[in-house]
């Protein structure tokens, strides 16, 4: 039997949000939703809450509060809101695991928070880790917080190396879609829209993670997440492209035999395994057939024309606060782009710009990545 699980959703509302509150919804006797949140989308937010009845819901955006209050608190939901709100919320007694569905650095603060108070993490904010990936996981050892990876590709290798710790592992091998322009050239991408890169032949994702998935700049912050997650050095991480995301990542031993995990792109099922972990538990998801896939077919991703895979590499390597220099000015890149204010071939030219301009620290503080944050964000917005 497997004991209930209260889970505190941050993000409940965007598209790893909602999913979980399906594999919530499946599994009523497992699963509980005890506390979500969302920025701005106070509709969604409040239809959610008034399905799952959960002890307490936070709007971050303030100017929401009220309408949230007025709709929730007649039926016993706590309504809170603002940052500090978010952050203080994950600290609560009645939360058993925390499964962060921000986007982006917003989600750095909280996930601390939630560790600091001892809570498991279920992670699909990759950023948290990209931007203070040793901050984050000294942090989860000192506290003994177990961080579970949400992400298909990190859930793959935790999977693979279930049994396996004792073992001497080679290399992980990441597996990547290569996007809705994978073989395109320059003179293509010149041309492309923000519709065209937000139809992602596999994935349904929100906006941001599939624009990244476009430029590749998704894989490169999922190098620098499983740098931290799985100990690999740089060298040992390597990323393939596979169009039909089958294979959702691989591992590769010492003795030079391969691990994959395999089935249908779907995004329920690492939030499940995540949440359940160290149980499976049954779905009515469609299954995989080979028969289906009669070819599953390979390919070294194009990093001349795709450039913000290897500036992640580049970041990596250089450690200190690069990873966080990268991914502000991609985040401000990737929303100017949507905002149709820059070109696509404009967002890694301003990542490659920050890096060789903002502040570099060696060795930053917790205060250090949120003054390399904000610095960042105002150096990028000053090349659009």
């Amino acid at each position: 039997m497997v004991a209930k699980k209260r889970i505190a959703v941050l993000g409940s509302t965007g598209s790893i949000g909602t999913q979980a509150l399906e594999v919530i919804r499946n599994h009523p006797e497992v699963f509980e939703a005890e506390v979500l949140t969302a920025n701005t989308n106070t509709d969604l937010l409040i239809k959610q809450a008034l399905e799952f009845k959960p002890n307490a819901v936070v709007i971050v955006n303030e100017k929401h509060y009220r309408e949230v209050s007025d709709a929730l608190q007649p039926h016993d939901i706590k309504v809170f809101s603002g940052e500090a709100s978010l952050t203080q919320i994950t600290e609560s007694d009645s939360i058993d695991i925390v499964l962060t569905a921000l986007v982006g650095f917003s989600g750095l603060q909280p996930t601390m928070h939630a560790i600091n108070a001892g809570k498991p993490i279920a992670l699909a904010n990759k950023e948290a880790l990209v931007v203070a990936g040793e901050l984050v996981t000294r942090f989860a050892r000192e506290k003994g917080v177990n961080i579970y990876p949400i992400d298909s590709e990190h859930s793959a290798i935790f999977q693979c190396l279930a049994g396996e710790f004792h073992n001497p592992v080679e290399k992980i091998i990441l597996t990547a879609s290569g996007g809705p322009f994978r073989g395109k050239n320059n003179d293509y991408l010149a041309k492309v829209t923000k519709e065209m890169a937000l139809k992602h032949p596999n994935w349904n994702m929100g906006c941001k993670v599939t624009i990244d998935s476009a430029t590749l700049m998704n894989k490169g912050l999922e190098v620098i997440e499983a740098h931290w997650l799985f100990g690999m050095a740089a060298s040992q991480i390597e990323v393939i492209i596979h169009p039909q995301s089958i294979i959702h990542s691989l591992v590769q031993f010492a003795d030079g035999s391969l691990k994959a995990q395999m089935g249908l792109p779907d995004m329920r099922l690492p939030i499940q395994y995540a949440l359940s972990y160290p149980h499976r538990l049954a779905t009515s998801f469609p299954r995989f057939l080979f028969t289906d896939f009669p070819q599953l077919t390979f390919e070294k991703p194009d990093i001349t024309t795709f450039r913000c895979l290897m500036f992640a590499y580049a970041a990596l390597e250089q450690g200190g606060n690069m990873p966080c220099i990268l991914n502000a000015a991609n985040e401000i890149a990737v929303a100017a782009f949507l905002n149709d204010k820059t070109g696509f071939l404009q967002i890694p030219e301003i990542i490659e710009k920050c890096m060789a301009k903002a502040s570099f620290v060696l060795h930053p503080s917790f205060d250090d990545y949120v003054q390399t944050d904000r610095e960042t964000r105002a150096l990028a917005l000053s090349f659009i």
